[in-house]
């Protein structure tokens, strides 16, 4: 392979560090060189002409000092701090590549030569998508990046954030309930119907189900929003098999008034509000407040 010229377009440093793996390789790993000891003219002669040295440059110190100096590693600077500006962060659901996404952080960050841990925690901040993504990672990325004095570590507490974040519960998500005091898993089951109250179809299955999620125990959740937050959120579940929403009121129309009545009813075991289907198309609306 040929060495490459400097035109600008590579840091300094890199182009500097690239030419001695060159120089070693060519010597086939035997009597490893180091830059300094190749002929300074040969290395000038790499960088493009349209790049104006100064004289008296005799060694690759110097050599480094100038390209640095020069207008076009100004530009090559800003032009990096521009891209990781308008960089942004897309989880995998959404198609994105967050090994990917992290080489080309920490590659602005080296080109733009934006070393202060602070400033790259915000160019960091910035990347994620105004979204409830956003909303998420906004109440844990300041409190995990406390303390956080290295690229290495910021990126270990990021990885933490996405991991975090790709396993809520969001729109759509199918979902299985389990009943805390007895391990038994919320579940549907076709006619079985409460003997007083509503006399609707009984939902829980809790004393005969099995401790472990099958498919009859599997609903599937549905939110306003793509992820629900701590207040004003409707929350939708849907079974699965029977694809019946999860209710805990029952309508009924009444023909003195003219309206549509909405009751509820207690479970005769337990004496509370009883949990019934309700149709496929009448959804039940949880209000998280």
């Amino acid at each position: 392979m040929d060495p490459q010229k400097y035109n600008g377009n590579i840091h300094p440093d890199e182009w500097i560090s690239d030419l001695q793996t060159y120089f070693n390789i060519k010597q086939n790993l035997q009597d490893l060189i180091n830059i300094n000891a190749v002929n300074i003219n040969i290395v000038i002669s790499l960088v493009d002409s349209t790049i104006k040295l100064p004289t008296g440059i005799d060694n690759i110190e110097k050599l480094r000092n100038a390209l640095k100096e020069d207008i076009t590693f100004t530009v090559f600077k800003n032009t990096n701090k521009r891209k990781l500006q308008s960089l942004k962060y897309n989880p995998e659901r959404k198609g994105g590549d967050t090994s990917n996404f992290i080489s080309t952080f920490r590659k602005l960050c080296y080109n733009a030569e934006i070393n202060d841990i602070e400033e790259q925690k915000k160019f960091l901040y910035k990347s994620l998508p105004n979204n409830h993504f956003n909303y998420y990672v906004s109440n844990e990325f300041f409190e995990k990046m406390k303390n956080v004095n290295s690229i290495n570590e910021l990126v270990k507490r990021f990885e933490e954030i996405v991991l975090e974040e790709s396993n809520l519960i969001r729109n759509g998500s199918v979902v299985a309930l389990k009943h805390v005091a007895t391990g038994k898993y919320l579940s549907s089951i076709k006619n079985l119907c409460y003997t007083t109250g509503s006399r609707k179809q009984l939902d829980i299955k809790l004393f005969v189900g099995s401790s472990e999620p099958v498919p009859n125990s599997l609903w599937k959740i549905e939110f306003g929003n793509e992820l629900a937050t701590y207040a004003n959120n409707s929350i939708k579940l849907q079974h699965v098999l029977s694809h019946k929403f999860l209710g805990i009121y029952y309508y009924y129309y009444d023909n003195t008034s003219r309206y549509y009545i909405g009751e509820y009813s207690k479970s005769p075991s337990t004496n509370y509000t009883e949990v019934i289907d309700i149709g496929t198309e009448i959804g039940c609306l949880i209000i998280v407040n």
